[in-house]
């Protein structure tokens, strides 16, 4: 069994998939089938894993087909975060050649990023397992795509971090040099910030760590590219005040010696901005 993550309605899933659809599409179809495929002629077809991986995206390979003809039989064998081997069959689905071929490379495109997004998080999770560290993606996002790759993370066992930029404050290098200083932003943001709203810092160095603690302390603390050593000093100086998250090129041969520095969150950006597709197909069953 896979672990429970939160659904996505299809209110989500449905804009991103219609969006593939009609670039897939254009004003005149699927021109190869309709060409070589008799009228009404039906098939059957599954979805097959080519690797081992985490599934993720289910529900896009239904819409992307009932989207087409509400009527077409659509099985899912496989939920999503569950671990997979070559040749697992996921899905099974029967209708027209026509909408099961036209929504074919939708179905793929989307089933084959997401589950990527999740194996990729779920060989991380796995590296750290027996530490307190949770892995976490970020904001590096392909446009229109955020929800639906966030949600494949939660598929592989990780967490999300902010969603947009009002979820949270998070004041970086750039806030930093604005302002002029660590201590200055710090106070800007507690005077913006709800009593709900948290406000995170990323320092480079432990004399900025030391300024904002003497100055009022943030909600949580993002450590950038920082080595080993230097991180669990750091760890050490927050003592469990606030919540402390390493980022900076974390692979999964490194996140083991960055978690057991201590720190409760690893961020990995590459989770959803330039994560390998997991290879999955779709055979007509004859």
């Amino acid at each position: 069994m896979s672990a429970f993550i939160s659904p996505l309605p299809d209110l989500m899933w449905e804009p991103v998939v219609r969006a593939g659809l009609v670039e897939d599409f254009g004003t005149g179809g699927d021109a190869t089938t309709q060409a070589v495929t008799r009228p009404g002629q039906r098939l059957r077809a599954v979805f097959r894993a080519r690797h081992e991986g985490v599934v993720a995206g289910m529900s896009a390979v239904r819409l992307a087909f009932t989207l087409l003809d509400p009527q077409i039989g659509f099985t899912a064998l496989k939920d999503d975060g569950s671990r997979i081997a070559p040749r697992d069959i996921l899905a099974e689905v029967e209708g027209s050649a026509e909408t099961i071929l036209g929504g074919e490379r939708t179905a793929l495109n989307l089933l084959s990023h997401l589950s990527g997004i999740a194996t990729a998080t779920r060989q991380v999770v796995d590296a750290v397992q027996g530490t307190k560290a949770r892995i976490c993606c970020t904001r590096k996002t392909l446009p229109g795509l955020r929800a639906v790759q966030k949600y494949a993370v939660k598929a592989g066992g990780g967490s999300n971090h902010r969603y947009r930029l009002d979820d949270a404050i998070l004041i970086k290098d750039n806030h930093i040099a604005l302002c002029g200083g660590v201590a200055s932003a710090l106070k800007g943001a507690r005077r913006r910030a709800g009593h709900l709203m948290s406000v995170a810092l990323e320092v480079d160095t432990l004399e900025q760590l030391e300024t904002a603690l003497s100055s009022g302390g943030a909600d949580a603390y993002l450590f950038d590219n920082m080595p080993v050593e230097v991180l669990r000093q750091a760890v050490a100086m927050v003592d469990g005040r606030a919540v402390t998250e390493a980022s900076g090129g974390i692979t999964p041969d490194t996140a083991p010696a960055i978690a057991a520095t201590g720190v409760e969150v690893l961020s990995l950006g590459w989770l959803t901005h330039s994560v390998r597709a997991l290879d999955i197909g779709l055979d007509i069953d004859l």
